[in-house]
């Protein structure tokens, strides 16, 4: 034993200046000599567990800790055994860790907060980074402060709150960026973008005054900067400008993958069913290895919603259906997996299967029932179901009273003219705001859209109620107690006089109006004419010879060079020369001889003695079917019509002609046959 201690304090002389000067490797070396001295030394264990940690080896730090369990406890190694879980992407083993380690200490806070974090429960990590500011003091207290500004950016995103405003300050890019993401979140996209500029003009002026850092590197870390501006103008409707920076960012390949994915979908957002083939370019960004543990469960899931949709536009139904069945067996109660899927049956012309897929979902989970509802009437009415539509809506309890769900109902009804089902809609809907919110504006225009609506199809009787209503509320209201006495009048002659009596007399009803004035107004149809005032009594001046007009003399046509003056004019001069009586046409001129299809050079003369037409052997041909003269074409009989050609199918040849004994003969002869003063012409 004595001979072995010297070269045993000797390794942890090394072992203690490699840990000073960062040599962890060497350090580890030295570490496993003193192990393979004393298997349980439980310092060489600790001291080869933080160099395993801190050269990346993780999973071997973590395998030396399970099996040293009996001398390692987790008072002793359990903050770096959850360290080691977390880095694993362990998370949940790494909580089960740190809740059981008795000692909570600063840096076992900090890793606490971080594990909260990456499970999305942000209400518990941000009452651990307040703790932690306020009790701790040390030269981190701003890259806390950064990571609390993420967790109220993270719950003003997902989480769709108001965060508390905890004064932290923007003296860095990082504080100033989570700022912006915090407003994005709740929709204040204008002041988010001047935070994102005020970002980048500070992560330019920190990374300026590093000498080592080249612009590469700038433009490398900006890229998230970027990103997020880009984001805001596709909110804002800035589509091409926000595509022109996704690419800037895309090209830059940065190392995050979590940026990548997130810039990749979004580009695939902005293309939608066009630019297909770019689109399937930028999915394989969203797949890469490690993308799960960047992003939460919210961004995970849009990509792979987005990779759906893409399936379904490129017509992969089969991919599609593969990637909806994965994310129903993630989230049951989402209602979007389904909603894509009824759309991929609707293209499949299988409509009667996505209402049954839908009425199943909006049964099994009744919080997400509104959107499905709304969905499955769309459905109806594209088959032309309007009645079922219309008890759909009203099944909608959350919107059964709204008014715009009150406007479709009853168009939907007036369309099927069910004027009585219409009418019930309004009276439920004017009684359920009676009990609620009576005498509010939108009872108010009900009761009076429902008085207009009956008076409009002959419901005076109905509407009698509504109107007195209407007027009680306001009995200054002429127009209505109008309505209210022509509505009695065919019902109640007795009410109509005796509410007469309330409307105004004629003298309180005239206007002071300027009756010249309106006539001459712009929008008047008519207008006076005012007479010319007549100044003074001086009568008009005798007209002297001067101030007779000389009448001009009207100059003589001129006569065509051929005109007779004793022949009389043609009547029909002034019709054109085809609309006239005797206008025959004109006469065609003989046919220039045109090269045959015969022998090279040959005229088509010589054709004409082959014609058997033409040659005194042959008989007389019979004209030809339906060439009968212009007077007799209502007597005509109609021509046959030609079978429509069948795809794939041959045409049948047209019959030729037959050559015999050095004349031409042809397949078909006609016969002409007078039959009642009409010409027929039969086939044989």
């Amino acid at each position: 034993m004595a001979s072995g201690s010297g070269p045993v304090s000797a390794l942890w002389t090394e072992i203690n200046r490699c840990g000073q000067n960062g040599d962890f490797t060497r350090a580890l070396k030295a570490a496993n000599k003193i192990l393979y001295e004393s298997k349980d030394d439980v310092t060489a264990l600790c001291c080869k567990i933080v160099c395993l940690i801190q050269n990346g080896g993780f999973k071997e730090a973590l395998n030396v800790i399970n099996t040293h369990t009996k001398s390692l406890t987790s008072d002793m190694i359990g903050f770096e055994k959850a360290y080691c879980e977390y880095r694993l992407n362990r998370v949940e083993h790494a909580l089960k860790t740190i809740q059981g380690i008795p000692e909570q200490t600063d840096k076992l806070k900090e890793l606490y907060a971080q594990v909260l974090y990456r499970l999305e429960r942000y209400d518990e990590c941000l009452a651990v980074y307040k703790d932690l500011i306020r009790n701790s003091q040390d030269d981190y207290e701003e890259e806390r402060k950064t990571n609390l500004s993420a967790v109220l950016a993270a719950q003003s995103t997902w989480e769709n709150t108001s965060p508390e405003d905890l004064g932290l300050p923007e003296s860095s890019y990082e504080l100033c960026y989570n700022a912006a993401c915090c407003l994005i979140g709740q929709g204040q996209l204008s002041q988010a973008m001047q935070k994102l500029q005020k970002a980048e003009e500070l992560c330019r002026k920190s990374l300026a005054e590093d000498s080592d850092v080249t612009e590469e590197d700038v433009e490398a870390e900006l890229a998230i900067i970027h990103s997020q501006m880009a984001y805001v103008m596709q909110l804002q409707g800035r589509t091409e400008d926000a595509l022109q920076l996704y690419n800037q960012v895309i090209k830059l390949k940065p190392s995050d993958v979590g940026l990548l994915a997130v810039t990749a979908n979004n580009i695939i957002t902005i293309n939608k069913d066009q630019n297909v083939f770019d689109s399937k370019k930028k999915v394989k960004l969203t797949s890469a290895e490690g993308v799960e543990h960047k992003l939460a469960k919210k961004q995970l899931q849009a990509i792979e919603i987005n990779k759906a949709l893409l399936a379904m536009y490129t017509n992969q139904a089969d991919q599609c259906k593969k990637l909806l069945a994965s994310q129903q067996a993630q989230s049951p109660g989402h209602p979007r997996p389904v909603l894509i899927q009824v759309a991929q049956l609707c293209r499949e012309k299988q409509h009667n299967k996505a209402i049954e897929l839908l009425q199943r979902f909006s049964d099994q989970h009744p919080e997400s029932a509104s959107g499905i509802k709304l969905t499955m009437a769309q459905l109806y009415l594209t088959q032309g179901h309007v009645t079922k539509a219309c008890d759909i809506l009203k099944s909608i309890e959350e919107f059964k009273y709204k008014p715009g769900m009150i406007s479709a109902l009853v168009t939907m009804y007036t369309n099927e003219e069910d004027i009585d089902s219409a009418i019930d809609v309004f009276t439920q809907a004017i009684q359920h705001y009676q009990s609620e919110q009576p005498g509010s504006a939108i009872h108010l225009s009900l009761v009076r859209e429902a008085a207009n609506y009956k008076l409009k199809y002959g419901r005076k009787k109905e509407a009698t109620s509504d109107l007195e209503q209407l007027w009680k509320q306001n009995t200054n209201d002429v127009h209505t107690l109008a309505q209210l006495i022509s509505a009695y009048s065919l019902v109640d002659q007795d009410k109509a006089k005796a509410l007469s009596k309330h409307l105004p007399s004629p003298d309180t009803m005239s206007f002071n109006v300027d009756v010249d004035e309106l006539e001459n107004s712009h929008g008047a149809t008519y207008v006076r004419k005012k007479a010319a005032k007549v100044v003074g009594e001086s009568q008009p001046k005798e007209q002297g010879p001067q101030d007779v007009k000389k009448k001009k003399k009207k100059k003589k046509g001129k006569l065509p060079k051929n005109y007779d003056p004793k022949s009389t004019p043609d009547p029909e001069r002034w019709l054109p020369i085809r609309e006239r009586s005797y206008y025959r046409g004109k006469k065609k001129g003989k046919k220039k001889e045109q090269v045959g299809r015969g022998t090279q050079g040959a005229t088509s003369g010589g054709s004409a003695e082959l014609d058997a037409s033409k040659s005194a052997s042959s008989p007389p041909t019979s004209p030809r079917p339906g060439s009968g003269t212009g007077t007799a074409t209502s007597n005509a009989v109609p021509p046959r019509q030609q079978k429509p050609a069948v795809a794939g199918a041959t045409r049948k040849k047209a019959p030729q002609k037959k050559k015999k004994g050095g004349k031409i003969l042809c397949a078909f002869r006609l016969k002409r046959v007078t039959l009642g003063g009409r010409l027929v012409y039969l086939r044989r």
